[in-house]
């Protein structure tokens, strides 16, 4: 008889995680810490404690969201020390679940302490000095705000060039999907791939972003990966599966920021499966969220009814899909192959 998936086995599974942003993998705990700390240095300081603001009873969507980052983790986390702390607490924190390859994605922002190039800097400086990187594999893509200018979009990927080797692997376009006209950064999104680097999009995250010219566009600007893929036409969905991107899928995420209708049962991970396109479970903001992608693969197993095998199998596919070289690749599918030979008796 087979063995059931539980919280042990896919924990254990080697996985990778493909969108992660940063900032909103910090724990409300982390970010207590932080606030703790700031409060000290300036008992005036307004800002709200995490643990508040981020309650765990609190109802997430798209119009709380986004304010969480702009007006709140970004005044908090502003500062070398604070991203320091708060990286290293996220680096730690993905290891422990059982991910061995990871690719974090930021928006390059300044502060009063701190410009681009420091913010940048000090993030790469901490996966540099991660004690367990041979073990969890980490790289940076740098990401375009829908909110930004066309100069702004130009100057994060100049950031991403000029970051490449110290292991910036790509750029991403994120933010509001209800803000900003995503013709505008074609130039950049273009001279990021004529300078290698690859490309993840949020893509179809809700309904105003997903007319046929917005996701047009996007899928001009030659992207490696999407992340989401909610609310996409029949005649785009075709190109995607031709194409066969990386499908970055957050299951957690979309029913708690109610991006689709019902739970986990009605998620759209099935259909893009039977694409064959290589589909990539992720936790998007797991400090928001409070899904580990240990918990994202037992969430969908339970739900579709899946075996051992089968979410071996996602980890297998998801390889395919990472913007690490083609060594990372080998190192992953032998710790997946390993996987496969330990549990291929139980199953």
């Amino acid at each position: 008889m087979a063995k059931v998936v539980d919280a042990a086995f896919t924990k254990d599974l080697p996985k990778v995680e493909l969108h992660a942003h940063l900032t909103g993998s910090i724990t409300p705990h982390c970010l207590h810490q932080i606030w703790t700390q700031r409060r000290l240095e300036d008992p005036n300081m307004s800002l709200q404690d995490p643990l508040e603001a981020m309650s765990r009873d609190k109802s997430w969507d798209i119009m709380t969201f986004f304010p969480l980052f702009s007006k709140y983790i970004y005044e908090l986390c502003s500062t070398p020390a604070s991203i320091i702390y708060s990286t290293n607490a996220v680096l730690h924190d993905f290891k422990d679940d059982g991910v061995v390859y990871l690719e974090l994605r930021t928006t390059p922002r300044s502060s009063s302490s701190m410009s681009k190039d420091d913010y940048i800097t000090t993030t790469l400086s901490c996966i540099d000095r991660f004690p367990d990187r041979n073990v969890m594999a980490t790289y940076l893509i740098l990401s375009v705000d829908r909110r930004n200018s066309p100069e702004e979009a130009i100057e994060v990927v100049d950031l991403a060039i000029r970051y490449r080797s110290r292991g910036v692997v790509g750029v991403d376009l994120c933010g509001d999907p209800s803000k900003g006209d995503v013709s505008t950064f074609k130039e950049a999104f273009h001279k990021a791939k004529l300078y290698g680097l690859k490309i993840s999009l949020h893509f179809a995250e809700i309904p105003a972003s997903s007319s046929l010219l917005e996701l047009s566009t996007l899928l001009s600007f030659q992207p490696d990966r999407l992340g989401h893929v909610i609310h996409v036409p029949n005649e785009i969905k075709d190109q995607v599966k031709d194409r066969k991107l990386g499908l970055e899928l957050c299951v957690s995420c979309n029913v708690k920021a109610k991006l689709i209708e019902g739970g986990v049962i009605d998620h759209h991970f099935v259909s893009w499966v039977k694409t064959g396109c290589p589909v990539i479970l992720c936790t998007d903001d797991v400090g928001v969220f409070d899904s580990t992608l240990s918990n994202e693969y037992l969430l969908i197993a339970q739900a579709f009814n899946l075996s051992r095998n089968d979410l071996i199998d996602l980890c297998d596919r998801a390889v395919e899909a990472i913007f690490g070289d083609k060594h990372q690749k080998q190192r992953l599918w032998a710790l997946i192959n390993d996987a496969r030979v330990k549990w291929m008796h139980t199953d």
